[in-house]
């Protein structure tokens, strides 16, 4: 079974905000929430090697305050950020974390916040709705260009759990 993707992209209208759909075809948005929210700590290892290395759990059991440390892998330029949890609804299927720590924040960002939601469309497949916040420090302005390599970084960890999914159909039911 081919997995077939589309992504859409949008600046909001709050500026260091940037909002990413993705709609992922043929698979449940439950399976997708499970793996991509509730067990990204060994399933981002496994299906995109390449951006994330590993991922450590700090403190936490998964919910809100879970602390995680994200090793970056060998294509990217960034070594570590933490990755805090602040809402996990598995009724609502939403997520929320925030980057408070990190090589990734440059001298540029205080912290990064990522809302997330994910629903069912009508083929059966599901979209997620990711919105990205960036504080900045001070007066200092945002480069596009720096923010769309790392919204396609998280475009590619979609592809790589869809992949797995589509070729593992039973997994995260």
């Amino acid at each position: 079974m081919e997995a077939t993707t589309t992504t859409t992209t949008s600046d909001d209208d709050d500026e260091g905000d940037w909002v990413l759909l993705w709609r992922l075809r043929r698979r449940r948005v439950i399976g997708f929430f499970k793996a991509f929210v509730l067990d990204a700590h060994n399933i981002l290892p496994k299906t995109v090697p390449q951006n994330i290395q590993k991922i450590d759990i700090i403190s936490g059991n998964g919910g809100p305050g879970t602390v995680y440390k994200v090793h970056f892998g060998a294509a990217s330029h960034f070594k570590y950020m933490l990755h805090q949890t602040d809402a996990v609804d598995t009724q609502n299927l939403t997520y929320g974390y925030t980057v408070p720590e990190g090589d990734i924040l440059r001298a540029v960002l205080e912290k990064i916040t990522y809302d997330m939601k994910f629903e069912a469309n009508q083929d059966g497949g599901s979209i997620v709705k990711n919105k990205f916040t960036y504080y900045t420090k001070g007066d200092i302005k945002i480069n596009e260009d720096q923010l769309r390599i790392g919204k396609d970084k998280v475009a590619g960890s979609y592809k790589g759990v869809e992949a797995y999914l589509v070729a593992n159909p039973d997994a995260y039911n």
